[in-house]
């Protein structure tokens, strides 16, 4: 099939329009620069970063690649000023920003001639992300792991929504794991798919691999989305998750959720591997998911299996 082009390989100089999600201890350098080797566009996870280590793996990453690579920004984290500081004085020319106000940071990345793209959970903060001046949206629906909407809306009727909604591109997420599910994004309106939960299985995930085997031994149901008093976040069913959902049960308020999270949850499980104890964010794809591949190999698949299915439906 001829060589592939639209609104986002344009927009990010990429073969692929395929993005690998900026995931919490996850997403370092190696698995960044891998999948833009790969033909697609890595994201640095800056989420699990102290500023400095965020200039290391960006230094890090343009010494693995010279494709475009790109740094994701959770505006809910603290030291952003400083990120978005040591980002412009790198020159990273790609920024994906999520759960915060689009507006805070957009005007002064663009007057540095970075690319903007805002994740989204809705058709209403799509606009108001394509009027804060964004380049593109991410559609974030239900299913995708990690800090998700309060919406609850599935990727299947959220993409189709933001697709009207706004004249920017827009990159479906939320339970892509698969080229046959990025043909399904396509065919919702979406012009490009952003992948999370895939890349964690990877040799190049910067994330423990007492993790990734909990991944890729993961099934139907064993995710859920928990903590909406605070901030939504999907997780892998644990002891930890247990002891959240029997809090919410009860009736638990916002603060003891927060005492019940403590700090460094995340970090413990998916970066340390203490799997019972740690905040586990996955995707409900991971039912899908039954093995460790490299993420070259996850990108070809992905996008071998797209162009087959895109074949399948023009002979209809």
């Amino acid at each position: 099939m001829a060589a592939f082009s639209n609104s986002i390989t344009r927009l990010f100089n990429i073969q692929y329009p395929l993005v690998q999600a900026g995931m919490v201890w996850a997403s370092g350098w190696r698995l960044a620069s891998a999948v833009s080797n790969a033909g697609g566009l890595g994201l640095i996870g800056s989420g699990s970063m102290y500023p400095d280590v965020l200039r290391e793996h960006i230094r890090a990453c343009k010494q693995a690649t010279s494709e475009p690579f790109g740094v994701n920004v959770p505006l809910l984290y603290p030291d952003i000023d400083k990120h978005i500081q040591i980002i412009i004085e790198e020159g990273v020319r790609i920024v994906f920003t999520s759960a915060g106000n689009p507006k805070t940071w957009t005007p002064l990345l663009k007057e540095k001639g970075i690319t903007v793209v805002h994740v989204v959970s809705s058709a209403k903060f799509a606009r108001k992300s394509q009027e804060a001046g964004v380049d593109a949206v991410v559609a974030e629906g239900f299913e995708a792991g990690g800090h998700n909407g309060r919406e609850e809306t599935t990727s299947m009727v959220l993409i189709p929504m933001v697709a009207d909604a706004v004249e920017i591109p827009v990159i479906a997420a939320g339970g892509i794991g698969s080229g046959r599910a990025m043909a399904a994004a396509f065919a919702l309106g979406a012009d490009g798919v952003q992948v999370g939960s895939r890349f964690v299985a990877t040799p190049e995930a910067s994330s423990h691999m007492n993790f990734k085997e909990a991944v890729v031994s993961a099934g139907e149901g064993d995710t859920m989305l928990s903590l909406k008093k605070l901030t939504p976040v999907r997780l892998l069913k644990n002891a930890f998750y247990d002891a959240v959902r029997a809090a919410e049960l009860q009736g638990a308020s916002p603060e003891e959720l927060a005492l019940l999270l403590g700090r460094g949850r995340a970090k413990l499980g998916m970066f340390e591997g203490r799997l019972e104890e740690g905040e586990l964010e996955i995707g409900q794809v991971s039912a899908m998911i039954k093995d460790i591949q490299p993420a070259a190999d996850i990108v070809q698949e992905i996008w071998e299996e797209f162009n087959e299915v895109r074949r399948q439906l023009h002979n209809l």
